[in-house]
């Protein structure tokens, strides 16, 4: 085990990532008020990835980086989770974060200075912007089976219903939300070794709507900084294809959280916002 305690590790997923995932690490390595760990997982590319992850190794000259390299995809919480053991037993903050974004170090130190301050806080996010500056919407409710529905129906004013339903305002500098894209998450250490890891009964999603609600549900708050922002690309795999893989884990990854968490039709009612 590693002796060395970090400011904040990074735990990120790489799946056929050569494009972004340079950019990424050298984001992270512009940091240089933190002392900060990386942790890649690697689910199986094919692609040029490792190469990249390999050469990209020798250059970074602030952030320390470490490999895990799985022969096959294991989707996002199991190849998650073996960083995030690591992470906690060195760092005192954690960012989950996707390959395919682009910190900065005042956002960084913005969000983690946020946790600190308030103890209320489990999970917290930036504002995600796409390379076109166009806000993604980041902070949502959390997802029932009529919203789910309305979101697929051919009709386009249907569709907008079900989006509408979804949109938290986001009017203070702090906004609770339902849950946040885990593109990028901050949270400290002390929250995954009290609600546990990440539920490796989802493959792929919505692994992040789970441990945001479980979050809610020890007790923690789940916010939105709308001050604060970084890049994400968003390649948005579940929808390059109706019929795949992704989206089919997707609809059995919702089902379960439905029928776990009694969620079908209303949030529960520790999940704390309007809307």
């Amino acid at each position: 085990m590693e002796n060395r305690q970090y400011d904040i590790s990074f735990i990120i997923l790489t799946w056929n990532s050569e494009k972004y995932i340079e950019k990424c690490l050298q984001s992270i390595d512009t940091i240089k008020a933190l002392s900060t760990k990386i942790y890649v997982i690697d689910n199986g590319s094919q692609d040029g990835t490792l190469s990249a992850l390999e050469r990209i190794k020798g250059q970074l000259i602030h952030a320390s980086l470490e490999i895990i390299r799985l022969s096959i995809n294991r989707g996002t919480t199991v190849s998650r989770n073996m960083g995030l053991k690591k992470a906690c037993e060195n760092s005192r903050y954690i960012c989950v974060l996707d390959s395919d974004t682009i910190v900065n170090e005042a956002a960084i130190m913005q969000v983690a200075g946020i946790l600190a301050s308030d103890p209320t806080i489990g999970i917290i996010g930036p504002v995600l912007k796409g390379l076109d500056a166009s806000i993604q919407n980041s902070g949502r409710a959390i997802p029932t089976l009529s919203l789910k529905v309305l979101k697929v129906l051919p009709l386009k004013n249907l569709r907008e219903r079900g989006a509408a339903k979804e949109q938290i305002p986001k009017i203070q500098d702090v906004t609770n939300v339902g849950y946040l894209m885990s593109a990028c998450w901050m949270m400290q250490a002390s929250l995954v070794k009290k609600i546990g890891l990440l539920d490796e009964n989802i493959f792929y999603a919505p692994e992040d709507v789970e441990y945001c609600m479980r979050a809610w549900k020890h007790g923690y708050r789940v916010c939105y900084a709308k001050n604060v922002s970084i890049i994400h690309a968003w390649q948005r795999l579940s929808r390059k294809k109706v019929f795949s893989k992704h989206n089919w884990e997707h609809i059995r990854g919702l089902l379960y959280l439905f029928h776990r968490y009694h969620c079908y039709f209303n949030k529960p009612d520790y999940v704390h916002y309007k809307n």
